[in-house]
C-alpha cells in the first residue's frame, strides 16, 4: 500500500516562509532563514505530488507548486530528464534551490572586461538535502544541468516573485541577451490543501 503524501510539509514551509517575509525586508536575512526552511523541506522525499514530478523527454519541466497571493514568492518543482540542461540565464530576483531527488550541477557566470560571459568558479553540485542561494546581489547568472545521463532529477526552487511572470534573459557566450518569460509547465496548481491525501499520523 502506498503511503499518503505528507503535504503538510509543503504547507508548513509556505506558512513559515511567509512569516519570514512578514518580519524582515532584508534579503540576506530572507536567504539565511529561507535556506534553513528549504533544507528541512527537501530533507524528506515524501510530499511532492506525482503530477508535478513528471519528466518530459524533450525539455526540463517547471511546475508551479505555490504562488504567494501578494506575489512575494513562488515555489516550483524543476524536473530534469536524463542529460537535460538550461541555457545560461538569470532570474533578477532572489532565489533558493533545494535538491530533492537525484543531483544537478550549477555553473555560475560573470562578465569579463570585454563583456563576455565566462565561468565563475567550478560547477556546484547539489545532492539531496542541499540548498544553494542566488540573487542579483550575490550572483544571478548560471546554467544548470542534470548530473545524471540515465535518470530523472528533481529540485525545488523558491523565488522572490512569481517567477513564471518575471521578464528575464537567456544569454549567449558573448554576453548578448534575449528576453524571455518562462511561464510554467502546468496549467493548474496541485491541491496541497486536500487533507484526504495526508498521512493521518502527521
Amino acid at each position: 500500500m502506498t503511503e499518503p503524501l505528507r503535504l503538510d510539509r509543503l504547507r508548513h514551509f509556505i506558512a513559515d516562509l511567509a512569516q519570514v517575509l512578514d518580519e524582515t525586508p532584508d534579503e540576506a536575512s530572507i536567504l539565511s532563514h529561507g535556506q534553513r526552511l528549504l533544507q528541512a523541506l527537501v530533507a524528506h522525499d515524501d510530499w511532492l505530488p506525482a503530477e508535478v514530478a513528471q519528466p518530459n523527454p524533450d525539455r526540463y519541466q517547471q511546475f508551479l507548486l505555490h504562488a504567494d497571493s501578494r506575489q512575494r514568492f513562488s515555489i516550483v518543482s524543476f524536473v530534469w530528464g536524463p542529460g537535460q540542461q538550461t541555457p545560461i540565464h538569470d532570474h533578477r530576483v532572489w532565489g533558493l534551490i533545494g535538491m530533492l531527488r537525484g543531483a544537478e550541477y550549477s555553473q555560475g557566470f560573470a562578465r569579463s572586461a570585454d563583456g563576455q560571459l565566462v565561468p565563475d568558479g567550478e560547477p556546484v553540485r547539489l545532492d539531496p538535502g542541499q540548498v544553494e542561494a542566488l540573487s542579483p546581489r550575490i550572483g544571478d547568472i548560471h546554467q544548470v544541468r542534470n548530473a545524471f545521463s540515465d535518470r530523472v532529477s528533481i529540485s525545488i526552487h523558491v523565488y522572490g516573485a512569481n517567477i513564471g511572470a518575471v521578464k528575464r534573459a537567456v544569454y549567449a557566450a558573448d554576453g548578448s541577451e534575449k528576453p524571455f518569460i518562462s511561464g510554467y509547465s502546468n496549467d493548474r496548481l496541485p491541491n496541497i490543501w486536500d487533507l484526504s491525501k495526508e498521512n493521518p499520523a502527521s
